[in-house]
């Protein structure tokens, strides 16, 4: 598998391990199956492993740690997350320092490569119109633990996930301390769908442009848009729902990939992993028959420029 660079924290697999699916939050599957996706995954060259508390309420973080038993192997980094919200800044260090015990007990581990607030950061003048981290306390505060929790070694670098608000992320990504990596939107429909939460037009692009130029690891997530890049919606949604429209809207890149001779899903991923600027693509896989797919689909190599821009102009992106 292709290895690229991510940012200062040096290379990682083209593509990642993503909890979402073997946590059972992209529909059931079984503990001794999502044990052996992961396996499997390690097995494949894929060296990276993206996990949350949020993924099945802990479960990817058993996963994890049922497979390993604490013994990671060699060359295999690790993150997890927490998604902090707005609490008194008495309470930040606390609250972020118990949320990484309980994943280290969950996973059988004392130390992850990297630590994502999960929350999204909000301007402080926000009120209630989002739900989220307020700038300040993440500068005041956040920061200030997360530095500590490098020097402890109980983390080895601190990032974000860069979904929220995009003139935040932004600036986020602008500002000194740096994160060491980000978690940004990449696929051809540059779509968040239905985690889209704000108000300003989604520039997943830019973020990723942003990141890039900062020596900032970009993870791209949502590389088939939960489902509107495949071949069908695996759940009954509203006509109006973001995930539906974004389906409808990608029927010509459907009739495309059946020209081209591949699967939906295939060609997304591997138009994600074509994209300028993203280090690793995070996979929802929930079993091995999924990540042999996209494992096959990365093995394919990158699009060239002319099918990127025919994928382009089919969804109107030109």
């Amino acid at each position: 598998m292709e290895s690229r660079e991510f940012g200062g924290l040096g290379q990682v697999s083209a593509l990642t391990l993503g909890g979402g699916g073997i946590g059972q939050v992209w529909g059931p599957t079984s503990r001794d199956e999502s044990v052996a996706t992961l396996r499997a995954a390690v097995d494949a060259g894929i060296n990276l492993i993206d996990l949350a508390p949020s993924y099945g309420d802990g479960e990817a973080e058993r996963v994890f740690g049922q497979a390993f038993g604490g013994r990671v192997p060699a060359g295999v980094r690790v993150t997890t997350k927490c998604r902090l919200g707005n609490p008194p800044p008495s309470q930040v260090s606390s609250q972020l320092e118990q949320s990484l015990k309980d994943s280290f007990d969950r996973m059988k581990m004392d130390r992850v490569d990297l630590f994502f607030l999960h929350s999204q950061i909000i301007p402080d003048d926000s009120g209630d119109r989002y739900e989220g981290t307020p700038k300040g306390l993440f500068v005041d505060s956040v920061l200030p633990a997360f530095e500590h929790l490098v020097s402890d070694g109980r983390i080895g670098a601190w990032a974000i996930t860069g979904i929220g608000i995009p003139s935040a992320v932004l600036e986020t990504l602008q500002s000194n301390p740096k994160p060491a990596a980000v978690q940004a939107i990449a696929n051809l429909l540059d779509s968040p769908g239905a985690i889209k939460r704000y108000e300003e037009a989604a520039i997943p692009r830019d973020i990723i442009a942003a990141a890039h130029q900062r020596g900032v690891g970009v993870m791209g997530i949502r590389a088939v848009q939960a489902g509107a890049l495949t071949s069908s919606l695996d759940r009954d949604l509203a006509e109006d729902h973001p995930e539906a429209l974004d389906y409808r809207r990608a029927a010509p890149f459907r009739d495309l990939a059946a020209e081209v001779g591949e699967s939906p899903a295939s060609l997304a991923h591997r138009y994600s992993l074509s994209m300028d600027g993203v280090s690793t693509v995070v996979l929802g896989v929930k079993n091995r028959q999924e990540l042999n797919e996209c494992v096959a689909a990365e093995a394919k190599g990158r699009l060239a420029p002319e099918l990127m821009s025919r994928i382009d102009a089919a969804v109107g992106r030109s």
